[in-house]
């Protein structure tokens, strides 16, 4: 009788609302703005109830997805710290997927924080069934802040398109 491989989760989380009014220098240096720091507050809080800790982050180095994130990771306890990674800025989502096929096995809980259209785009493309009322509301909008869960079986370098089930698509209007 073989193994079977543990269920993992993926974690695809869209930043928080940014403050295009701040006077960033670049599109990679904008803040959050008040709206998004309590929309990361309020995913954050919701994570720590609902989920275990990710064992591995990967977040784009941008200023408003690093933001997010570390409001996010101060609801948990022992939150990783992530790997903050300039190529997950904007990435598309064949390479977000290209990543994820390189994780090590014993990693059980990956989250990712970023942009649309790629994150947003890796989380429909791994869904199985795109016909569930979740999986509609996600490809109609992916708003800032959003979450989407998902689980899947098998190892990492074998992940593929419509192999992951979406447990829950949670948008921070959701939880107000």
């Amino acid at each position: 009788m073989g193994a079977t491989n543990p269920i993992r989760r993926i974690l695809i989380l869209r930043h928080a609302k940014s403050d295009w009014t701040a006077g960033a220098a670049s599109d990679f240096e904008r803040p959050l703005n008040d709206r998004g720091r309590r929309a990361a507050a309020t995913m954050g809080a919701f994570l720590a109830d609902e989920c275990r800790a990710p064992s591995l982050v990967l977040c784009s180095s941008a200023r408003r997805a690093a933001e997010t994130w570390s409001i996010i990771a101060h609801h948990w306890a022992e939150a990783p710290e992530a790997t903050l990674d300039r190529s997950l800025y904007l990435a598309r989502m064949q390479d977000l997927l290209k990543r994820l096929r390189c994780l090590e096995d014993d990693v059980n809980i990956v989250c990712l924080v970023g942009h649309h259209p790629g994150h947003d785009g890796l989380a429909i493309t791994l869904t199985k069934d795109r016909a569930a009322p979740e999986a509609i509301a996600m490809q109609l909008k992916f708003p800032t802040a959003a979450l989407a869960e998902l689980s899947y079986s098998g190892l990492w370098a074998d992940l593929s398109p419509g192999s992951a089930q979406l447990e829950r698509f949670v948008r921070p209007k959701d939880l107000i």
